[in-house]
């Protein structure tokens, strides 16, 4: 029997006053997508601001349907539009906030599993990582150096048959 481990390194802010300006207008960006989500059901808005490689700042909320799971979230919603509006175009940073109207949500909110998955596909296709920043409504901020570092054991075209 062998065994391995995997890890990630995560950096945690203690608050917005300690990010860089670029990130504080991506974190600005991200909460106010997340007011404009629909979220008719779950009433948990999210939203999301994506930087791509040539500055261009695309932003995305989580859309909510009736018939669960037709919705589509936040961060895919993003990445979806910029890579129909850019084809080609790498994204260099994404930014995810939420708001909880029930409570104040006092810590970052991750990219769900299946997020995880399709934001790994952009980042392994453009050979570039895409750095990933979470918040909630206060507090602490957290800083993951990739996808990849959010998803170690992941799923990729390496495993499916070479096409010819």
């Amino acid at each position: 029997m062998k065994k391995f481990q995997t890890k990630a390194t995560i950096i945690v802010y203690e608050n917005e006053s300690e990010l860089s300006a670029e990130d504080r207008r991506l974190l600005a960006l991200s909460r106010e997508a997340a007011t404009r989500a629909y979220a008719a059901y779950s009433h948990f808005q999210v939203g999301a601001a994506l930087l791509l490689e040539n500055g261009e700042i695309v932003t995305g909320n989580n859309q909510e349907n009736s018939a669960y799971p037709s919705g589509l979230c936040a961060e895919r919603t993003a990445a979806f539009y910029a890579s129909s509006r850019f084809p080609g175009v790498a994204f260099k940073k994404l930014f995810i906030s939420a708001i909880n109207p029930k409570a104040v949500l006092a810590r970052p909110i991750p990219p769900c599993g299946a997020c995880r998955q399709s934001l790994l596909e952009y980042e392994q296709r453009n050979g570039q990582p895409i750095i990933v920043l979470m918040a909630g409504q206060q507090g602490e901020i957290w800083q993951a150096p990739s996808i990849e570092s959010l998803v170690p054991l992941s799923f990729s075209d390496d495993f499916l048959p070479a096409t010819e």
